[in-house]
C-alpha cells in the first residue's frame, strides 16, 4: 500500500489542509471515532475484512487527502494525478472522507446551520450575536410587469444559462 507525503513544516500544513499539524491532530481523533460511528468499526478494521485494494490505509491519510482536496480546489483528474489515482477514484474517496468530515463535525456540534424552519428559529440561533450579515448580492427578483420599473431592477448581466 503506498504512503502519501505529509506536510513538513507549519507553512507546508498550512498551505495544504489550512492549519497547523496540532490542529490537525486534535480533529484526527474526532475523525477516527466519527469514522468509527458511521461505519461500526474502524478503518484498520474495514480494510483487514475487504476483498479490495484500498487507497488510504489509515483515517490519518484519508483525513489529509480530503482536507487537501478542499483546500486546493483541484479538479478529480488534477486530484488523482497528485495521488497517483484515476479522477473517479479520487472523486469516491473524496466523498467518503467529506461524509466521515460531516459526521465528525456534527458529532463535535461544530457543523453550520444551514436551514432553519422558521424566522422564530433563525432568530434564536442568532440571538447571542450582535450583528448578522446577509450578502444578498445577485439574488434573483420576480421580474416587474411595468417598463420604467423594469430598469431600475436591470443590472446589465447577461441572463444565466440553463
Amino acid at each position: 500500500m503506498k504512503e502519501f507525503l505529509r506536510p513538513k513544516n507549519s507553512r507546508m500544513w498550512s498551505a495544504t489542509v489550512g492549519f497547523s499539524e496540532e490542529k490537525f491532530r486534535q480533529l484526527l481523533v474526532l475523525f477516527s471515532r466519527a469514522y468509527e460511528a458511521e461505519f461500526g468499526r474502524s478503518l484498520s478494521e474495514r480494510i483487514a475484512d475487504s476483498l479490495q485494494a484500498v487507497t488510504f490505509s489509515s483515517a490519518e491519510s484519508l483525513l489529509l487527502f480530503t482536507l487537501f482536496s478542499l483546500k486546493s480546489g483541484l479538479t478529480y483528474d488534477a486530484l488523482g494525478f497528485v495521488y497517483e489515482l484515476d479522477g473517479s477514484n479520487a472523486k469516491r474517496n473524496q466523498a467518503l472522507g467529506l461524509q466521515v468530515l460531516k459526521r465528525t463535525l456534527h458529532d463535535a456540534h461544530l457543523l453550520p446551520v444551514r436551514t432553519f424552519s422558521t424566522p422564530e428559529d433563525l432568530y434564536d440561533h442568532f440571538k447571542s450575536e450582535a450583528a448578522v450579515l446577509l450578502d444578498g448580492t445577485e439574488q434573483r427578483i420576480q421580474r416587474p410587469g411595468d417598463k420604467e420599473e423594469q430598469k431600475a431592477w436591470y443590472s446589465g448581466k447577461k441572463k444565466p444559462i440553463r
